[in-house]
């Protein structure tokens, strides 16, 4: 799983209550623990921006009084009564459109986040939360050109706004990572750095109490930042850096596991994970990636309980599924596998590759190959660059079933990709040798 962000977290990287910067997480206080936002019903959503709308209604300022038509002394031509206009209902104020839109952000409904924060931008153009809001939107609905084109206005007009810079270095990220094509946006990474250093400008020439708290976000950000540009040592040390400044942050903790499983160190992944747990017991994202790292160490039976132990804590946060998921499909539990990986793709289709890929393993194992290659084939069209998923979908061309013969071109294709991104890649240098 790629590093995380503040505040990207819905479903659900909680957004927490720093006024006025609504996104920013309530751990990064220091705090051990996070106080996860209670999901509010659409209806009781929309119950909420009515009865707002409502009372900004009845405490405007009452309509003008239209004056009667003066009387006519000689009707030498019939006229129409006069028409008096309808009173104009006055429009909510932007607060209202914000509240609302982060509602529905928190729950995970973008679109209508997205709708929300535009009218409150509408409202009020300055309003720094409604562009605060309507740009993070945009970045998850993929929307990347407008979203960078609102936080850059954010930043412009309110200089001083630290989650407006970390949202915008985010959404150059999203856009890097969204985008299959990277040749078309050239430099983006560098953009964003040059985004967090202004960010860092502007903290340290900010509140001096909230100096170490925005300082560890934006070395978390840079964190992310290098580890996409495969500079894996500047990235730990990044990582750390704000774990320094902010030790018991369970997000930071987290991204310093993963990078050291990037790079091959499970001893020290496995360590960090579970500070990340005992950090914040209740995050179902730290827990379940400890226990997809436990499985791959061998400890199958803790890996379950931990596994389990999230899902359960989260049952409709689609990482949390998937990795229990992953973690009955090593260890052999095809059943539960199955169930755990389908109920999270169903909950985000489109953000976590790696559950196609292990439900293409699945598939293969069973021999139902015309599964298996429609499932490796989604894991390599979310995450091309990963050698894995092109040497399996590969592997599933090469075999022929009941329901697929063999394409051997594509195989061969799969294969030389794979050894392309990694030209070590032993597993798919041997499926070319077995083409060829």
């Amino acid at each position: 799983m790629p590093n995380r962000n503040w505040p990207d977290r819905s479903v659900t990287l909680a957004l927490g209550k720093l006024t006025p910067e609504w996104a920013a997480r309530p751990t990064l206080s220091g705090t051990a623990g996070t106080q996860p936002r209670k999901q509010v019903p659409l209806g009781a959503a929309l119950l909420l921006a009515l009865s707002l709308g409502w009372s900004a209604a009845q405490t405007a300022a009452p309509a003008p009084t239209v004056p009667p038509p003066a009387p006519v002394t000689t009707p030498a031509t019939p006229t129409s009564a006069p028409v008096t206009a309808a009173p104009v209902k006055p429009r909510p104020p932007a607060a209202n459109y914000v509240a609302l839109g982060v509602l529905y952000y928190d729950q995970g409904n973008f679109s209508d986040a997205y709708l929300s924060f535009r009218a409150a931008a509408e409202a009020d153009p300055m309003n720094s939360d409604a562009l605060l809001g309507l740009g993070r939107s945009q970045s998850r609905l993929r929307l990347y050109v407008p979203s960078l084109d609102t936080l850059k206005k954010l930043v412009t007009q309110d200089p001083r706004n630290v989650s407006g810079y970390l949202a915008l270095a985010q959404a150059y990220q999203a856009q890097y990572v969204g985008t299959s094509d990277r040749s078309t946006i050239p430099g983006t990474l560098d953009a964003a750095l040059k985004v967090l250093d202004a960010a860092e400008v502007a903290t340290r020439g900010g509140d001096s109490d909230k100096l170490d708290l925005n300082l560890s976000k934006i070395y978390n950000e840079r964190g992310s930042l290098y580890r996409l540009q495969r500079q894996n040592i500047k990235a730990i040390d990044a990582f750390k850096q704000a774990n320094t400044l902010n030790p018991d942050n369970g997000v930071i903790l987290y991204n310093i596991g993963d990078m050291y499983y990037a790079t091959g160190n499970i001893p020290e992944a496995l360590n960090n994970l579970q500070l990340a747990v005992i950090a914040d017991p209740s995050d179902p994202f730290n827990r379940a990636y400890y226990a997809k790292l436990l499985a791959l160490s061998g400890n199958l039976s803790a890996a379950r309980s931990e596994a389990a132990q999230a899902a359960r804590f989260a049952p409709k946060n689609p990482y949390a599924v998937g990795q229990y998921g992953v973690v009955s499909y090593l260890a052999k539990d095809a059943k539960t596998a199955r169930t755990q990986l389908v109920a999270s793709i169903k909950l985000d289709p489109l953000r976590y590759p790696e559950f196609y890929y292990y439900m293409g393993r699945l598939e293969l194992d069973q021999g139902n190959l015309k599964e298996a290659r429609n499932n490796l084939t989604k894991a390599v069209a979310l995450a091309s660059t990963t050698p894995e998923y092109l040497y399996y979908l590969g592997l599933a061309y090469e075999r022929s079933g009941v329901s697929a013969a063999p394409d051997r071109l594509r195989a061969l294709d799969s294969y030389t990709r794979a050894t392309t991104l990694d030209p070590g890649y032993q597993l798919a240098l041997d499926g070319l040798k077995r083409l060829k």
